[in-house]
């Protein structure tokens, strides 16, 4: 058998065995990297690891120990109550107001993952204080992000725009932009409905909604100011409109968060895990036991994971794929099998690293004249990046991370199932709107 087919069908032997037995997917991912690396691909242990996503392994740690220390101290419970203020206490409303906040950060420059690192542990909070459906307050997130992203001063965007002019392909940044932020949106609707959206509308926070705190009611309404509802709180935590020295040197650090990832381009795992060191080096005793919340069984599987798609990618399997997609003779039926091919890879891998990886393959259908350039670009960049609720992909996984320990295993299987029927649709309806009409 060839390393490319070997590791296929290690592949398949993982997500058998990962659903199949209550096994880390990450464990088992690990060992299949190492036997079918070693003894199929010829690869060495340090080749091996140098699949090793560290970038993301930061990023969830460093998340995950900052937000964990300020919902020790309350500040998350501070956010809360200040966004119920915003939205009036339109609970139908929270969600949207995570997707426009998602997909503006995106827009303006952000990287998607910076942008659901950020906002992803205070929907959640939202979701469960209102009683809303998680998967569906994490989807809005992650599709408000992707629908931002392709803004032609945003990170996907530029990479997407350059590539294309690299290729010599006629472009438009606005119909791009648009038809992802469109493309996500309807997606959004269709999960916000499809997940309990309906019976929010018309509801209203009356200020004695009680929080659920490790699977038991909280055995007190909070009541808010003025007529406005209060967020939930820790116990021995000051109300949530009077912050404390703590809680404001947590706001000061998201703040710090957010401008330097999205303004300044640190690295936002970095910049989160010396933020969450600073605030522990002044509270050292506020911030004990904050490190234990860190979700280190879905960094396990997250890393195990990509690091066994770095091993596909060596082995050839990824590379196979594409050139017998390239020798089909149908255009149409080629630009919707690169589709599947971007959409399926990015869902486990750098949806960066796809679009720079998958656009090329398209050139040659495209010089041709029979697709649509603007179209299919906006088609591979839309199913690339669509299935980053995946989660295996740093979205995904962010918010996977965020939610209760309790919820999360549940949450990872309810996530599994939409981004497998986002992959399987996702593409298809990409192709089916922006290619075979051929009007972009």
């Amino acid at each position: 058998m060839s390393p490319a087919m070997a590791s296929i069908l290690g592949l398949v032997i993982l997500f058998i065995l990962g659903t199949a037995l209550p096994i880390n997917m990450g464990a088992i991912a690990f060992a299949l990297a190492f036997l079918i690396g070693t003894f199929s691909v010829g690869m060495s242990a340090n080749a091996i690891l140098g699949g090793f996503p560290g970038d993301l392994f930061v990023t969830l740690v460093g998340i995950t120990y900052l937000f964990a220390i300020a919902q020790k101290n309350g500040t998350i419970d501070l956010l809360v109550h200040w966004a119920v203020r915003g939205v009036r206490g339109h609970v139908a409303a929270i969600p949207w107001v995570m997707f426009g906040v998602a997909a503006v950060l995106t827009a303006v420059g952000a990287v998607s993952p910076a942008a659901v690192a950020i906002i992803a542990p205070i929907a959640l909070r939202f979701a469960r204080h209102y009683d809303i459906d998680r998967l569906m307050m994490g989807l809005l997130v992650v599709h408000g992000a992707q629908g931002g992203g392709f803004s032609p001063i945003s990170i996907y965007g530029g990479i997407t725009n350059q590539i294309v002019e690299r290729a010599g392909l006629p472009g438009n940044d606005t119909a791009l932009f648009l038809a992802s932020l469109l493309f996500n949106l309807a997606v959004a609707i269709g999960v916000f409905f499809a997940f309990g959206g309906g019976r929010l509308i018309g509801r209203r926070d009356t200020g004695t909604h009680e929080e659920f705190e490790d699977g038991a009611r909280a055995s007190l309404p909070v009541t808010g100011h003025g007529g406005t509802p209060a967020a939930p709180r820790e116990s021995g935590h000051p109300h949530p409109t009077q912050a404390s020295r703590d809680q404001l040197l947590t706001l000061a650090g998201l703040v710090i968060l957010g401008v330097g990832s999205l303004a300044f381009g640190l690295n936002v795992g970095m910049v989160a895990m010396t933020i969450a060191v600073v605030l522990a080096l002044l509270s050292p005793n506020a911030q004990k036991g904050a490190i234990d919340k860190v979700s280190w069984s879905t960094v396990l599987l997250i890393a195990g994971v990509i690091t066994y798609v770095g091993v596909l990618q060596k082995a050839g399997a990824i590379d196979m794929v594409s050139t017998n997609v390239a020798a089909l003779g149908s255009a149409l039926l080629a630009a919707m099998l690169l589709c599947y091919i971007g959409g399926v890879v990015s869902a486990f891998a750098s949806s960066t690293g796809v679009l720079g990886a998958i656009i090329p393959l398209a050139v040659p259908f495209l010089a041709g004249g029979e697709i649509g350039a603007v179209g299919m670009i906006a088609a591979l960049a839309i199913s690339a990046t669509i299935v980053d609720v995946s989660p295996f992909s740093t979205n995904g996984a962010l918010v996977l991370a965020n939610a209760p320990e309790g919820e999360r295993d549940q949450l990872f299987r309810r996530f599994l199932i939409y981004s497998g029927l986002v992959v399987v649709l996702g593409p298809a309806l990409a192709w089916a709107v922006l290619i075979l009409p051929g009007w972009l």
